[in-house]
């Protein structure tokens, strides 16, 4: 098939890094192309090539694959992905950010917490008027109670007039009564 003359021309060849890199994207084989399915679309599209073919094809395959213009796999040849896929890391992938216009910008310092509601003017008068002192923080203290008569203060073991302390009361234990046998 190949012929050993030499060519009439052999500057009408294109280089051998260009051969090579229509060879592999005609033949488009999805494992990558051989050496020798290389060798043979070469031979068969551009006719005579020089006696060296061999030695020079192989030569020009190790320097591509060394400078990264080809990669190789399972002793195939490949032109390596003009955009790989990005390398993704765990979890969610991070939504895309779009450049706010500097005039929309957030302000650059922001108290923390809820704001506070606005305050009416009218109504902060009125209440102050109506009590005199603004309200103290916390919980009010207990008023007494008043001491109204209870309907049966024995009955329920309840002492009139004592004030109660904090907490639950103390249990209640009935009396006993003497029973006389006989």
């Amino acid at each position: 098939m190949a012929s050993t003359e030499e060519p009439s021309d052999p500057s009408s060849l294109p280089p051998y890094s260009e051969m090579i890199v229509a060879a592999i994207e005609a033949l488009d084989e999805k494992s990558g192309s051989s050496e020798s399915s290389i060798s043979k679309y070469m031979e068969a599209t551009y006719g005579s090539l020089p006696s060296t073919h061999s030695e020079q094809l192989v030569e020009e395959l190790t320097r591509m694959k060394e400078s990264g213009e080809l990669v190789v796999v399972e002793d195939n040849y490949r032109l390596p992905e003009t955009d790989p896929p990005p390398k993704r890391g765990r979890g969610r992938p991070p939504k895309p950010k779009t450049p706010v216009p500097e005039a929309e910008a957030m302000p650059v310092s922001r108290p923390r917490g809820r704001p506070p509601k606005p305050k009416d003017p009218l109504a902060v008068a009125v209440a102050k008027a109506a009590h005199g002192l603004p309200k103290r923080r916390g919980r009010p203290p207990k008023n007494p109670r008043p001491s109204a008569p209870s309907p049966a203060p024995a009955a329920t073991g309840a002492v009139v007039g004592v004030k109660r302390g904090r907490g639950r009361p103390p249990k209640v234990k009935p009396q006993l009564a003497d029973v006389e046998f006989g």
